[in-house]
């Protein structure tokens, strides 16, 4: 039978197909091949009882998370507070950078914004980000938003994600009140919040699937070269091909379209400073060494 793992757990991966949920375990041999079936993966599989089955195959995947450890994602809601942890460009572009080079479009979603007394940053954040294709939800009005935030699940994976006390638990727990995560308050010596970790399920919820678990709130650029980097800014990639140089890195090459973009307001500051920034930390890594089994 085909279906998709909707829990992992203590060695089970327990699989829904055909209206039924089906518990089963890995083929002895992946592990000799060095698979491991995650959340969201599609597979083969075999089952003489819906309590007894064995994993035959994964079928492929067109991406796959860390943290949470899901696979096949289709969007995900990256929560940004606005104070408390202040609000950082810098770290939403990494969120968007990362997602982009997985495939998975973001949501950006706003909150505490019932802590702000003034305007001024909102429209910022929604005049850098909308006109390049991002959706922004402000949640000044918390059933509002989740209305507007739930009307994109449907036939979609989608998982959240963000920084630490910018309030994903408190949003899945106003979307999923069973899930009664632990929220914590923000450490003032650290300025972030503290880590409840938990297995990973898909619950369905308003037409579509969402993983019950808070995703990565820091980010590094392991995976992403230089030359991938600048495809992972849709307002660069309009650009792209006006550069004199086929392989523009636009940093000090001349004629380059994203330094003139830049130069016009077309492409705002932050983000073209931030790229500067990523650029950097990608070129200056250190290399990976796999060790000699």
């Amino acid at each position: 039978m085909k279906g998709q793992i909707r829990k992992a757990l203590s060695g089970f991966y327990y699989i829904y197909a055909e209206g039924k949920i089906y518990q089963t375990r890995a083929r002895g041999n992946f592990r000799k091949l060095k698979l491991s079936p995650l959340v969201g993966d599609e597979v083969i599989f075999e089952s003489t009882s819906q309590t007894d089955g064995y994993i035959l195959e994964l079928l492929p995947r067109k991406n796959e998370l860390v943290r949470p450890a899901v696979a096949n994602v289709d969007q995900a809601v990256i929560v940004t507070s606005l104070v408390e942890p202040d609000f950082s460009f810098n770290l939403l572009d990494r969120f968007l950078v990362t997602l982009a080079y997985r495939s998975i479009k973001p949501i950006i979603y706003i909150t505490k914004v019932d802590l702000v007394n003034e305007d001024s940053l909102i429209q910022a954040i929604q005049a850098t980000y909308q006109p390049i294709g991002y959706k922004v939800i402000i949640a000044k009005d918390n059933r509002e938003a989740i209305d507007e935030l739930e009307a994109l699940f449907p036939n979609r994976l989608t998982v959240f994600m963000g920084q630490s006390g910018a309030g994903k638990s408190t949003l899945l727990n106003q979307i999923l009140p069973e899930l009664e995560l632990k929220t914590g308050e923000i450490s003032d010596a650290l300025g972030r919040g503290r880590h409840t970790t938990r297995h990973v399920e898909l619950l369905e919820i308003a037409g579509g699937l969402v993983a019950d678990t808070p995703g990565f709130s820091a980010i590094d650029f392991l995976s992403i070269d230089a030359t991938e980097l600048p495809r992972e800014f849709p307002e660069f990639v309009a650009l792209l091909d006006q550069c004199r140089f086929r392989e523009c890195q636009h940093l000090n090459e001349p004629d380059c379209a994203i330094k003139d973009a830049v130069a016009r307001g077309a492409i705002a500051q932050s983000r073209y400073e931030n790229y500067q920034q990523f650029m950097a930390e990608i070129e200056h890594r250190r290399p990976i060494y796999k060790k000699k089994k």
